[in-house]
C-alpha cells in the first residue's frame, strides 16, 4: 500500500498494474479504497497523480462510505452537496410522523415511535432528497439556460435507474433527485450536458464539440459523474 499526503491528510492507494491501459484511471471502492491502474510507472509520478485527483479522491471517499442499503441509525452518514453529514436518530414520542432536520452540520431524523420500519426512514430521505433537488437545481437549470442560450421546454425531478437526467425529442429534461447527492461542480455539469441535449441528442462528434464551448474541462466532469 502506497501513501500520499495531501494537507493535513494521508491518502493511502494500491497500484495494479495493467499493460493494456493506454492511459492511468483512478478508482475509489467502497471497502477496498483508492486504486491507480495502468503500465507500471515510478512511486514518484504514481504519487503525483494521486495528488493530482486528491480533492475528488477524498470527495469520493466520503461518498461510498456508506452504502444506501445499510441501516439508518446514529453514527450513519447521509450524503448530501457532496459532502457526507452525520446521522443523529431521535425518538420523539409526540410527534405524528417522522421528520428530518437539517442544519448543514448533520442530519437529525425524528421518529414518532423507535421501532420504525428502515423503509419508511429510507423513503424520507428520497423525499428530502427530491424537495432539496426541486429547490435547488431548478434555479441552476434557468440560469444555465440563460447564459448558453440553450433552450428547454420543461425541467421534470423523477428516479431514474441508470442515469443522472436525460432530455426528451421534446426538450423535456428529467433529472435524477440523486444527483443531490453530488458536489454543485457535478450538478452543473449535469445541467448543462442535458440542456446540450436539446440542439444535439445524442452522444456525436458535434455533440461533445457544443459541449465544449460551454464546459471546457468537459472530459474532467463527465470522468467524476461517470464514477458516482
Amino acid at each position: 500500500m502506497r501513501k500520499v499526503k495531501y494537507g493535513s491528510t494521508f491518502i493511502e492507494y494500491s497500484f495494479h498494474e495493467n499493460d493494456s491501459l493506454k492511459s492511468h484511471y483512478i478508482t475509489v471502492e467502497k471497502n477496498i479504497g483508492v486504486i491507480l491502474k495502468g503500465k507500471a510507472i515510478p512511486v514518484e509520478k504514481s504519487d503525483k497523480l494521486i495528488l493530482k485527483k486528491a480533492r475528488w479522491i477524498l470527495d469520493k471517499l466520503n461518498l461510498v462510505s456508506v452504502k444506501e442499503d445499510e441501516k439508518i441509525v446514529t453514527g450513519s452518514r447521509i450524503t448530501y452537496l457532496g459532502r457526507s453529514y452525520y446521522v443523529e436518530v431521535i425518538v420523539q414520542k409526540e410527534l405524528k410522523e417522522l421528520r428530518i432536520d437539517f442544519n448543514h452540520s448533520k442530519f437529525k431524523i425524528l421518529l414518532p415511535f423507535p421501532d420504525m420500519e428502515q423503509s419508511e426512514i429510507q423513503n424520507s430521505i428520497e423525499l428530502f432528497y427530491q424537495e432539496r433537488a426541486v429547490e435547488k437545481i431548478t434555479p441552476r437549470v434557468k440560469k444555465f439556460s440563460k447564459q448558453t442560450g440553450l433552450i428547454y421546454e420543461g425541467l421534470k425531478f423523477r428516479k431514474l435507474e441508470k442515469s443522472w437526467g436525460n432530455c426528451s425529442g421534446k426538450n423535456v429534461i428529467t433529472i435524477n433527485p440523486a444527483a443531490i447527492k453530488l458536489p454543485y461542480s457535478l450538478i452543473d455539469y449535469l445541467i448543462v450536458h442535458e440542456l446540450c441535449h436539446t440542439k444535439v441528442k445524442d452522444h456525436s462528434k458535434q455533440f461533445w464539440a457544443e459541449l465544449s464551448t460551454h464546459v471546457p474541462n468537459w472530459k474532467e466532469l463527465n470522468e467524476r459523474v461517470e464514477k458516482n
